[in-house]
């Protein structure tokens, strides 16, 4: 028998995960170079295309699929390929196994999409079309079966005590910053990476694209309950701490380091909350997450800085927010579970260290296998068809080069500058520089 409350939450929580790839792409969008931003923000619309037809034709089922043979701690099997047998099917918790397949599809989404922030102006779009399918079937399918499919991560205990990974901490976060660490070395840096300015081109753009990730963060952490009940709320008001937290910390350290708050140390203070707190979400108490959120949000800020003293460009901080952030937020489950919660305590309840040793196993091994397989996939897409443009049109803009077209009307607004350039400066005043 259906459901209807658990369904129709599933439902709404299914297109709030859906909405956070527009909201990356708005992030990374505004987070880009003006000349490039429009091809930005495609890669996430890309994403969202071709990962979903993936899902349906065979990703759902490696993900999620049984059976008892030697690959099943790995990778899932064909049973649900097509999602035919799935149609007018219903689970043990009351709502359509549809429901279920589409609701983990926008997961799949976004955590390739994720990746495209690293490799920031300066890859092919037909290389990044050629790698959203690869990276989904290589490293994402599998990785979400080791987690939530039954795999070798959801079966690893150590003396009583499971991996803990509510919303996707390690197989979305960790996960894809560990790919993205990995593009950064196949492609190389950017032209002038650590002597030009690289800010963010459209501030407006990057606040708009954290409020649409903190708004379907909601579905994304809640959503995870599969039910609209304690488990749900609590993921819920955790969510909203701990982001909250992590902005505040970040802030707080900005203005330590550099002497003043900015909008972008906010966005990034946000996004560094939701990943930390996502593993975790409904196994803290809300003080719990807003110590992981202060923790995450500290920790983070100092981590995006990590690519300039290790020379490796990771343009829009995917590897400092979603890799450290996602480890940040696997670890403390470590010490801030509470057993009312998670039905285990952490260190700081005086829980055992296996917890916090299961976690670490679980970290310790997506990193690896999605930074390896994840590289080897860059490397062979850059010897079959080349991963990174040509110097010429990373110069120019990805934008007129690769798509015949801007986000802004550049001759115009030369155009527009010279003119009031040129104008009589009135009496007292002075022309504004640019």
């Amino acid at each position: 028998m259906i459901d209807s409350g658990t369904t129709a939450w599933l439902l709404i929580s299914a297109a709030l995960v859906m909405l956070m790839t527009p909201g990356v792409a708005f992030l990374y969008g505004g987070m880009s170079r003006a000349k490039s931003v429009l091809n930005m923000m495609l890669m996430s619309f890309a994403s969202i295309a071709i990962v979903s037809v993936l899902w349906v034709l065979i990703g759902h089922s490696l993900a999620y699929g049984g059976g008892s043979g030697p690959l099943n701690p790995f990778v899932g099997g064909f049973e649900y390929a097509g999602l035919t047998s799935l149609v007018g099917e219903v689970s043990d918790g009351g709502y359509p196994e549809l429901v279920d397949a589409g609701f983990q599809m926008m997961f799949a989404v976004i955590t390739v999409a994720l990746i495209s922030g690293a490799i920031a102006d300066r890859a092919k779009f037909g290389a990044w079309v050629l790698f959203v399918p690869l990276w989904s079937l290589a490293v994402y399918f599998p990785v979400a079966h080791w987690v939530w499919g039954g795999g070798w991560i959801s079966e690893l205990e150590i003396g009583g005590s499971t991996v803990i990974d509510f919303a996707g901490g390690t197989a979305v976060h960790i996960n894809a910053g560990a790919a993205a660490l990995a593009l950064t070395f196949v492609l190389g840096r950017r032209k002038g990476f650590g002597a030009e300015s690289m800010r963010p081109h459209n501030l407006p753009f990057v606040l708009l694209g954290a409020a649409l990730l903190w708004f379907g963060w909601f579905g994304f952490n809640a959503g995870s309950a599969y039910a609209a009940d304690e488990s749900a709320a609590l993921a819920l008001v955790n969510t909203q701490v701990a982001t909250a937290a992590a902005t505040g910390a970040w802030m707080l350290v900005e203005r330590l380091r550099y002497g003043s708050v900015t909008a972008l140390g906010f966005a990034s203070g946000a996004v560094a909350g939701l990943v930390a707190i996502t593993p975790a979400a409904a196994d803290v108490t809300p003080m719990g997450a807003i110590a992981v959120g202060i923790v995450a949000g500290a920790v983070c800020s100092y981590a995006i800085s990590w690519k300039l003293k290790f020379k490796y460009d990771d343009a829009l901080d995917v590897v400092g927010l979603h890799m450290v952030g996602g480890i940040v937020g696997s670890l403390v489950i470590g010490f801030f579970a509470s057993e009312a919660a998670a039905g285990a305590n952490g260190l700081f309840y005086n829980g055992s260290v296996t917890l916090l040793l299961v976690q670490a196993i679980a970290v310790v091994g997506v990193l690896l296998y999605s930074f390896v397989v994840t590289f080897v996939i860059g490397k062979l897409i850059d010897l079959v068809v080349g991963f990174r443009i040509p110097e010429h049109v990373e110069t120019n803009g990805l934008d007129s080069e690769l798509h015949s077209e801007t986000a802004y009307a550049f001759d115009e607004l030369d155009e527009m500058e010279g003119a009031e350039l040129s104008s009589p400066t009135p009496p007292g005043e002075e022309v504004a520089s640019r």
